[in-house]
């Protein structure tokens, strides 16, 4: 009985133990800490019948920009009621990078160059910053 009482203490000590080490990641806590994280909305327009054209190359673009510095995340979306319409939902760490040395990567600066075979136009642009959480 005892040793099986050392035994839980132990194991309960050990969890709490790597639980305490991985809060201390930085690499989690940017995520963890998304009201510190500034928000981006793009909403894309394809031209007609070039919908699958703009999410290839979209998905090209994005496998590029997640290894940025200062990159959290990004959720691409797509109206179900017309696949002309796509939003990226970005999550970035710091917005002084996103405005400045993010659009001058070679992939990005090489996607929008490329975007007028198939959108629309230019993607309208919106920052977004939390102000409260409801749980």
């Amino acid at each position: 009985m005892k040793t099986l009482r050392i035994l839980a203490v132990t194991l309960i000590f050990g969890a709490l133990f790597i639980t305490l080490i991985g809060s201390s990641n930085p690499e989690k806590q940017i995520h963890l800490n998304s009201a510190e994280n500034s928000i981006i909305l793009l909403k894309f327009k394809t031209q007609p019948n070039k919908g699958s054209q703009a999410l290839e190359e979209l998905n090209k673009l994005l496998e590029e920009v997640k290894k940025e510095p200062n990159f959290v995340s990004i959720k691409l979306h797509v109206d179900p009621n017309d696949d002309t319409n796509i939003l990226l939902y970005e999550e970035w760490q710091d917005l002084a990078y996103y405005t400045g040395p993010h659009m001058e990567t070679s992939h990005l600066t090489g996607f929008m160059a490329n975007s007028v075979n198939f959108l629309a136009g230019e993607p309208e642009i919106t920052f977004w910053e939390m102000e409260k959480v409801f749980e």
